[in-house]
C-alpha cells in the first residue's frame, strides 16, 4: 500500500475499532486519563473560565464534567455515532454533536475561547488530515484562544508495540502451558496487527503504526515533541507548555523523553494559517 492510501486505511480501521462493544465500554471511564492531562487543563482553566469551550472527540463523555467545571458554555463533538449516542444518554442536557474534526464548518470563525482534543484523538487520522484538523481548530478559536491537544510520542515506550512480544520459551511446563494459552487468546491481536501492518509509514518527525490498544485494532500517528510543535506553529499556534502523561511534569527541550508515552500540549492561537496552506 502506498503512502497516499494510508489515511483511508487508517480511517476504516479506527472507525471500526471505536464502534466495538469493547471500545464503547472502555470509553465509559471517568476522570483524567493521566497526570499530564490534569496539569494541562489546570494551566488553561483560569483564563478559560466562563469562555465557550469546544470538546473534540468527547467519546462517551469522560471529559464533560471536567470541562463544564470550567465553563457551562460547552459544546462537544465526536465522529463515532455509537459514542455520540452514549454521551447524549449520559449527559442529556449538554450539546453533543455528531461531527468530524476535519470539518467544523458548522461553527463560526472565532466561536470558542478554548478547544480541547483529548486522549490522543488527533492521532487517529493521517498527516494531511491532522493538519486540516489543526487549521479548523485555529479557525474556530478566538484570537489568543487556547488549545489543549495530546499526541503519542514517537520516541516513547509505546512506539513499535507488537503482539506476543512478551512470549518467551520456558522449560517449566506449567508456565509454558500458561503462556501458550495466553498466546492462543491473543490470536485476534495478531490478526489485527498483520492486517494493519500494511498501513505503517514513516514521515519526517512522525510515523504511522498499529497501536496495542483495542487489541491492535487501531492505527495511529506517533510524533516527536519537536514535530508536534512544528505542526502547531505552521497552523498559527504558539506552544506554551508540554506535559508528560506519566507524571504530569512540564517538559523541556533536550530532556530524555523515552519514558513518556504521550504528550499534552498547551498552545495559543497567534495567527491564522495562510489560505490554502
Amino acid at each position: 500500500m502506498n503512502s497516499a492510501s494510508v489515511p483511508q486505511g487508517m480511517d476504516l480501521a479506527n472507525r471500526r475499532a471505536w464502534q466495538t462493544a469493547d471500545a464503547v465500554h472502555r470509553f465509559r471511564q471517568e476522570g483524567w486519563t493521566d497526570p499530564g492531562e490534569a496539569a494541562a487543563v489546570s494551566l488553561v482553566a483560569p483564563e478559560a473560565r466562563g469562555a465557550p469551550i469546544l470538546d473534540i472527540g468527547v467519546g462517551a463523555g469522560r471529559t464533560v464534567p471536567l470541562l463544564t467545571a470550567i465553563s457551562q458554555d460547552y459544546t462537544a463533538v465526536d465522529y463515532t455515532p455509537a459514542l455520540v449516542a452514549l454521551c447524549r444518554q449520559r449527559h442529556p442536557t449538554r450539546r453533543i454533536l455528531h461531527m468530524d474534526a476535519r470539518d467544523l464548518s458548522a461553527f463560526a470563525d472565532a466561536a470558542f475561547g478554548l478547544v480541547v482534543f483529548s486522549y490522543n484523538g488527533i492521532d487517529a487520522v493521517g498527516y494531511d488530515d491532522r493538519m486540516t484538523v489543526l487549521r479548523e481548530v485555529n479557525r474556530v478559536l478566538r484570537p489568543g484562544g487556547l488549545f489543549v491537544v495530546s499526541t503519542h510520542n514517537r520516541t516513547g515506550p509505546g512506539f513499535g508495540e507488537r503482539p506476543l512480544s512478551w512470549f518467551r520459551f520456558t522449560p517449566n511446563p506449567l508456565r509454558m502451558g500458561w503462556r501458550v494459552l495466553n498466546a492462543v487468546r491473543s490470536l485476534p491481536d495478531v490478526v489485527h496487527y498483520l492486517h494493519n501492518r500494511r498501513l505503517h509509514y514513516d514521515g519526517p518527525g512522525y510515523s504511522v503504526r498499529t497501536a496495542a490498544a483495542h487489541h491492535f485494532g487501531i492505527v495511529i500517528v506517533y510524533a516527536t515533541m519537536q514535530e508536534q510543535e512544528r505542526e502547531l506553529a505552521e497552523t498559527g499556534f504558539q506552544c506554551e507548555a508540554v506535559f508528560s502523561n506519566d507524571d504530569g511534569r512540564r517538559l523541556a527541550e533536550g530532556e530524555d523523553l523515552s519514558g513518556t508515552w504521550w504528550f499534552h500540549f498547551v498552545a495559543r492561537k497567534t495567527a491564522s494559517p495562510a489560505a490554502g496552506a
